[in-house]
């Protein structure tokens, strides 16, 4: 066996990827372990980063078709090259998982193709696509393995994914579907919907809950459907999936209300099942070593394990199954393998919806509010009261603040509009540093910007708008 590694990972996501480099940088003799050939997991291979492009790509076509004109662009009507976008994406993953591949070299991290498993404590077997075995040893190993795909019991996936797909079927389609039917109503679904619906398709959404983005603050889901439906986007909501057969070249969908009632039946080209991931664990050892799992989840307390020596991140423990809190994770972990204080905090880990207009949040909702039974005060403002959105033609939705109606420490911010995503970070900022919304309604913002936007709705928590 090879000298023993300070730190082996097993899984390169943005988790193991972030902690690895990390480590590395703190001087730790890194092993990062990874099962397909190429780095960087779900989010950089066929998850956060392909779907981007796409949405992007679809965004300009949809833009070109419908925007310009108003602009005083005349373009005449786009024709679509889906194949020509399916290389800006592929290009786009390349340049990414590229860019991981040279970040470990620079940062002297070991890299093992193959499927790692835990054997012992402080010993890593790596099982190669050929079933060849070596043995890693390490003092601290990080299980960072991700999540996959949940599926819904009794709705099975194609093996090809042609026409019952998962997200990784979603955004590799050879043409685009006439009709589409998105089985959840969730972040993953939204998105991959919005794709193809700009570029032509007809797309329903059944979502068993009585509203989309489940967890979201219920204005924002609200506003934001609305938004959807005039983009053409169909909804059955309160409403569930019993079965989908296979028919000619596309498949049957059947669904009935959560809350009884008429069966219906919808037929579609594709069927996306969208309904969240599960974490990854399989084939790890976890039993045999004893790390404890929970609901699934491996169960850990400040990332470590109930074993000595074995730690996890991201989307296999508890809290959002989002990238960026795996990341930050990774640091946090590799930070206190070297004596340091690591640190997390999960009050303040934004999510974003990256569809046309982005919905993004952080914090508490006022659902959440309510039911923790904390006083708080609302400010909103809408887009359409701001000069630059108007001159952008990007006035729908709004910005909302949630303070504490005592001592206005803002707890929780929820944006539905063009750029949210950039947007809700000067928010996570400022809940950061416990910042009050009176803090941020006293710095100046750069006029005219759709920021100001954020400005209002924090004034607007006492009243105070200025636009409006």
């Amino acid at each position: 066996m090879a000298d023993t590694y300070d730190v082996v990972i097993i899984g390169s996501g943005p988790g193991g990827y972030v902690c690895a480099i990390k480590c590395g940088q703190l001087g730790l003799k890194t092993a990062i372990i990874e099962k397909s050939p190429t780095l960087g997991g779900t989010c950089l291979n066929v998850g956060c980063i392909p779907s981007k492009a796409l949405l992007h790509a679809s965004e300009m076509f949809a833009e070109a078709n419908h925007g310009m004109k108003d602009l005083g662009i005349d373009v005449g009507k786009p024709k679509l090259n889906l194949k020509a976008m399916m290389a800006h994406k592929d290009k786009t993953v390349k340049a990414n998982v590229d860019g991981v591949a040279y970040l470990m070299k620079k940062n002297k991290v070991d890299v093992y193709h193959g499927t790692g498993s835990i054997a012992a404590q402080g010993q890593v077997t790596v099982t190669d696509d050929k079933g060849d075995t070596q043995d890693v040893a390490a003092k601290n190993i990080v299980i960072a393995t991700g999540s996959d795909v949940a599926g819904v019991p009794g709705l099975e996936i194609d093996i090809d994914e042609k026409v019952i797909v998962s997200s990784t079927g979603a955004i590799a389609l050879s043409s685009v579907p006439k009709k589409m039917i998105v089985v959840g109503g969730g972040v993953i679904g939204l998105e991959m919907g919005s794709v193809w619906n700009r570029l032509g398709a007809e797309v329903t959404v059944v979502e068993y809950l009585d509203t989309i983005l489940g967890g979201m603050d219920n204005d924002v889901s609200k506003q934001f459907q609305k938004i959807l439906v005039k983009q053409g986007m169909k909804f059955h909501l309160s409403s569930k999936v019993t079965g989908v057969d296979k028919k000619g070249k596309g498949a049957s969908v059947s669904f009935e209300p959560v809350a009884g009632g008429d069966a219906e039946k919808l037929d579609a080209d594709i069927v996306l099942i969208a309904t969240g991931r599960r974490p990854y664990t399989d084939n790890l050892g976890l039993e045999a070593v004893g790390v404890e799992v929970e609901r699934g989840k491996v169960k850990t307390n400040h990332w470590k394990t109930n074993v000595e020596g074995i730690w996890a991140i991201g989307d296999v423990t508890d809290g959002p199954m989002l990238a960026h809190k795996a990341e930050d994770e990774g640091v946090a972990v590799a930070e206190t393998i070297a004596g340091q204080a690591g640190h997390v905090n999960y009050d303040v880990i934004p999510g974003v919806v990256y569809t046309m207009p982005e919905v993004a949040s952080v914090g508490k909702t006022e659902e959440e509010l309510k039911e923790a039974g904390i006083e708080y005060a609302v400010g909103q403002f809408p887009f359409m009261a701001n000069g630059r959105a108007r001159a952008m033609n990007q006035t729908e939705g709004f910005v909302k603040f949630l303070s504490d109606k005592t001592t206005d420490r803002v707890l929780g911010v929820h944006i539905v509009g063009f750029g949210a995503g950039d947007m809700i970070h000067e928010c996570a900022v400022l809940m950061e540093f416990g910042g009050s919304s009176e803090d941020l309604g006293r710095t100046c913002h750069a006029h005219p910007t759709l920021s100001e936007v954020v400005r209002e709705a924090a004034l607007a928590t006492h009243g105070k708008p200025l636009h409006i």
